[in-house]
């Protein structure tokens, strides 16, 4: 039996924007993706007598970061999609969705109600650098 092989080159990231437009992240230029959950799904109620009570809790809201390189086409899309939205209607706020995948893994991750969670900060060195994009999600489902 072979294993799967996994190479981030495969992975994707598609985020769109019905004011903006589509970009597609692949490999080039990207440093990592980080889908985080905010929520547990899962909380105990304790009793006196010890006796435990669970309740399931449907949370989909979460977070994404992604790193990328300071040059990449990336990096101005999403700079002026922050420039656009920062000033745009308060209803396109949250209109970004995004949708990640990876062949290898099988894994197909969709997200929708995104919304920046501050602009990139700006770091001027010697060497260029990534930088980190970070989003509020408010689904995600996958």
């Amino acid at each position: 039996m072979i294993n799967p092989t996994y190479s981030f080159a495969d992975v994707s990231l598609v985020l769109s924007h019905p004011a903006i437009g589509t970009f597609t992240f692949t490999g080039e230029g990207v440093g990592s993706v980080t889908i985080a959950r905010a929520n547990d799904v899962t909380a105990h109620d304790l009793a006196a007598d010890g006796s435990v009570m669970p309740s399931k809790i449907i949370a989909k809201n979460g977070t994404m970061a992604l790193a990328i390189q300071q040059t990449s086409a990336g990096h101005a899309w999403l700079k002026k999609a922050y420039a656009y939205l920062e000033n745009a209607p308060t209803d396109q706020w949250v209109g970004m969705t995004g949708v990640l995948k990876d062949p290898a893994l099988g894994d197909t991750i969709n997200m929708t109600g995104i919304s920046f969670q501050k602009k990139a900060d700006a770091g001027y060195q010697q060497t260029g650098q990534q930088v980190g994009w970070n989003f509020m999600v408010c689904e995600i489902t996958g």
